[in-house]
């Protein structure tokens, strides 16, 4: 440590900057963190687009998400963990410059592994860059009102990033081409990166280690797990190289437990998982997530694919879903004090498998009144009832300087479950489809015109009516293992959490209002 190091730990922490910076400060940290957040919408949107472009598979295309989740939800932990040791505001820096520079390398790829490479870098950006963005609200703002509604502007912008992506991937794609859903985000971090050092403090830097490790046997444990399970979608269940992937991963997450068990300062603390209502809330939370990071990538397609919307309106098509969330996350925020969160884990896990049992249902000749408002709406209020409350007794009966970790992995579990999730989708999409275009294929050969025939043969994919009827019947049978992941939280918010009333009162007692 030098000189300068020892004498500016000696000082103390720094002091808050002045409030007519704070409110400029407060604006570039939620407008990094609706940079990140939305990023996984305002993609999805353009992901028939970008299949068209780059040449993907529909099994294939599933990595553009699962490439940015897995590595955001792998590192997440290690990037706050970061900021803790090398400065606040120095890794924001860091974290927001690798965000720019993927984002723009991936609006410049040519092809499917180069978008999939920044795809990755973007994830690890996102990682270090949102923890830190959340921990630089505590050291800018005083405790009390001001903190609090620093929270709150935080907290909005997280929720209505989703929204916000779906508008504006939507009327990019539209009016320039899906490339700019990525560039959008050059000139913004840029600005962010340029006003930092003028309005946010460096942070006090905390001693500790950094458990690579453990990042990186989790992280590419997860990634194998997943790179199976898409395998297996593609090439079928004998694939030797599906197999090898299985067993990689089962060595690799095998080997972070035990890294995990005996690490100094590990970056998954085991002993989180010992309170039952804690785990318990994890393990709902992997779920609902699988289920509707899986239910948003194949409805984007069937929309635009099947029905024929454009980008634009496959955005505004997904509209009720936030405004269902919305609704429902209010009701509970709402009611928590007086019925306790257990009525609304149960309710809200059986909305959402009540809407994606319903939009199994949608074949070739659905529309989107008859076939996906109804049920996405269904699930999106489900899915609201509990996100409040997941997140609420993820750190209920945490001490409080272990909450942020707490609720960290709540964010975790959601990343990750949304990558398992959408791998086991595509497992049971590319089954189903594979079946369904051996029955299709004698009629598209007889009657297919010689310009879709081609095509065919180029991709191996039949275009127009043939391919909505392999992708109707492949998305139906997907869904199904969704609705199975949802049953889990059913059983699991039924049977384990027995988080009491008294339990979250305390809680907010203790917190003073603010979210740690």
């Amino acid at each position: 440590m030098t000189t300068s190091q020892v004498l500016k730990d000696r000082t103390g922490p720094r002091p808050a900057p002045r409030a007519d910076k704070r409110g400029i400060a407060l604006v570039l940290i939620a407008a990094c963190q609706l940079m990140v957040v939305l990023d996984a919408t305002i993609v999805n949107i353009a992901l028939p687009h970008i299949q068209t472009a780059l040449d993907f598979s529909t099994t294939g295309l599933t990595w553009v998400v699962s490439a940015y989740t897995l590595a955001f939800g792998g590192l997440l932990l290690l990037g706050g963990r970061a900021g803790d040791i090398l400065g606040r505001r120095r890794v924001f820096v860091l974290g927001i410059s690798l965000f720019i520079l993927a984002s723009l390398l991936g609006g410049l790829a040519q092809e499917p592994w180069q978008l999939l490479a920044a795809r990755v870098l973007q994830g690890v950006g996102g990682a270090i860059a949102s923890p830190t963005s959340l921990a630089l609200v505590t050291t800018t703002f005083p405790e009390g009102p001001e903190r609090n509604r620093a929270f709150g502007v935080f907290a909005a912008v997280s929720a209505g990033g989703g929204a916000v992506g779906l508008l504006a991937g939507g009327l990019l794609t539209d009016l320039l081409n899906w490339r700019w859903v990525l560039f959008v985000n050059v000139p913004i971090g840029l600005l962010i990166v340029a006003l930092v050092p003028l309005y946010i403090n460096e942070s006090e830097r905390h001693p500790g280690r950094f458990d690579i490790l453990g990042a990186v046997t989790s992280t590419l444990g997860m990634a194998s797990l997943v790179y199976g399970f898409i395998r297996a979608a593609d090439k079928g269940w004998d694939d030797a190289r599906a197999m090898l992937c299985f067993v990689l991963a089962a060595l690799l997450l095998t080997a972070f437990l035990v890294l995990e068990r005996f690490a100094r300062d590990p970056i998954t603390p085991l002993r989180m998982f010992r309170d039952r209502n804690r785990a318990g809330t994890y393990v709902i939370m992997t779920t609902l997530a699988a289920a509707m990071f899986g239910m948003f990538f194949y409805i984007v397609l069937f929309v635009q694919n099947v029905l024929g919307y454009s980008a634009k309106e496959a955005g505004v098509a997904f509209l009720p879903v936030t405004v269902a969330i919305a609704v429902g996350a209010g009701l509970s925020q709402r009611f928590l004090p007086v019925l306790g969160p257990k009525p609304f884990m149960v309710t809200g896990t059986l909305a959402a498998g009540a809407g994606m049992l319903w939009l199994t249902q949608i074949d070739s000749g659905s529309g989107y009144a008859s076939g996906v408002l109804g049920p996405i709406v269904v699930f999106g209020f489900g899915m609201g009832l509990n996100f409040v409350t997941l997140t609420l007794t993820a750190v209920s009966g945490v001490p409080q300087h272990e909450a942020g970790a707490a609720s960290a992995l709540l964010n975790v579990s959601q990343q990750v479950g949304g990558s398992i999730g959408l791998a086991l989708l595509t497992t049971a999409f590319g089954s189903a489809s594979r079946e369904e275009a051996r029955a299709q294929l004698p009629d598209f050969m007889a009657h297919a015109p010689e310009k879709m025939q081609a095509v065919f043969a180029r991709t191996h994919q039949m275009p127009g009516k043939w391919g909505g009827e392999v992708l109707a019947a492949g998305i139906s049978h997907g869904l199904m293992v969704a609705v199975w992941m949802i049953s889990v939280a059913v059983v699991t918010a039924l049977f384990v959490i027995q988080v009491r009333k008294s339990d979250l009162e305390a809680l907010s007692g203790n917190s003073g209002g603010a979210p740690h």
